[in-house]
């Protein structure tokens, strides 16, 4: 795992993307943190449903909860999962403290049903974060529009936001301008700044497996267009942490929000299977890896700074993708309702398997009050 190490000197923050009970248990998750340079973990509904479904690790606490008195499947979910993101935060928090709170953070999701209504992500998330009290967690709200506004209300409120679900830099732009915003109600309050974290999940390789369907086989855009996006969307962090704007939050102790490399798990087997990790390397970012990403980089990956690097190459792929008839921003705009369908997808299939595991037991349960159907791709 010395090659991590080495990523991490680099300037790149590794977070494991997965969470589970066992890997907390079993004492995995500490080894990766002490030995590898992992600091900080994300999930999502997509990675708890596995997990519960997959292992009989939450079967005893499912048990003694159902029969403390069993409620809805939802409220049943948030009691697991915010043990082990409780649990996983303590193991980071010495590096949490150690990076002066810059690193060593845990994320945890609002439920993907609410990814479109700004009121009801904002009042999930404070009762997330008072729920999990801990200074190294995140939340995670989606990069909606209706995000945008939860963004900076709970940043206002001094709420460490995780923004997922990010595609295009347009918005990637707003999103900025939110924590911006909020970091200043905080000012204008009275308040301070220099507890409030977050980070921008830029997500990679979903927007080549897109853009590859568009173009032919041929193309020597093919798997060049994510990477592109993401250096310029590096671009656009380093532009706006460091204007006068952001130099009079910095100066009270405000912290910048990192931009985050997420879904950087090769999808298409003809390309490296690091490629989404060694070509976005520099100062600043958090990549959060797989499994499988993770160890396929400690075994092979090659570490020199990219991020920043062959910056007008990625403005001419951007161009020639243009003129390739490919609209970049029709594909993030898709992009993004199919990812808050997909993890609805997933919360569903989570909900199911709570409720089967516990008519299992003999246990009935109501479903969560105001379910939402699943949005529209």
């Amino acid at each position: 795992m010395e090659r991590l190490c080495e990523l991490h000197a680099a300037g790149v923050s590794i977070w494991l993307d997965t969470l589970s009970r066992h890997l907390i248990a079993s004492g995995e998750f500490g080894s990766l943190v002490d030995d590898a340079c992992v600091s900080g973990a994300t999930s999502n509904p997509t990675i708890f449903a596995a997990a519960i479904r997959g292992a009989d690790g939450y079967d005893q606490q499912l048990q003694a909860l159902l029969e403390a008195g069993p409620g809805d499947a939802q409220t049943i979910f948030f009691d697991l999962a915010l043990d082990d993101v409780r649990n996983a935060a303590d193991i980071l928090r010495d590096v949490y403290d150690q990076s002066g709170g810059r690193d060593g953070f845990v994320s945890f999701e609002c439920t993907p049903d609410l990814a479109d209504d700004t009121d009801a992500t904002i009042e999930q998330a404070q009762m997330l974060w008072d729920r999990l009290e801990r200074p190294n967690v995140m939340i995670k709200v989606p990069a909606t529009a209706a995000g945008l506004g939860a963004i900076e209300e709970l940043t206002a409120r001094g709420v460490n936001v995780n923004i997922t679900l990010l595609f295009a830099r347009s918005r990637y732009d707003e999103v900025i301008e939110a924590y911006l915003a909020g970091l200043e109600r905080r000012v204008a309050a009275g308040n301070t700044v220099d507890t409030v974290s977050s980070v921008a999940s830029f997500f990679v390789s979903r927007v080549d497996a897109k853009t590859d369907e568009q173009l032919p086989q041929t193309s020597p855009l093919r798997g060049r267009v994510a990477i592109a996006n993401a250096k310029l969307a590096y671009q656009l962090y380093e532009h706006r942490f460091a204007d006068e704007r952001w130099n009079a939050l910095a100066a009270r102790g405000a912290r910048p929000q990192r931009p985050l490399w997420a879904s950087t798990g090769t999808k298409n087997p003809a390309y490296s299977d690091v490629m989404y990790v060694e070509e976005l390397i520099g100062p600043d970012v958090v990549n959060t890896m797989p499994d499988k990403t993770m160890r396929a980089f400690a075994d092979h990956g090659h570490i020199r700074r990219t991020v920043d690097t062959g910056v007008n190459d990625a403005q001419e792929v951007l161009a020639k993708l243009q003129t390739a008839d490919v609209d970049l921003d029709a594909v993030t705009a898709v992009l993004e309702r199919e990812g808050v369908a997909s993890f609805c997808d997933s919360y569903h299939e989570l909900l199911d398997c709570i409720t089967e595991k516990a008519a299992g037991l003999g246990v009935r349960l109501d479903p969560p009050p105001g379910m939402p159907e699943r949005p529209e791709t």
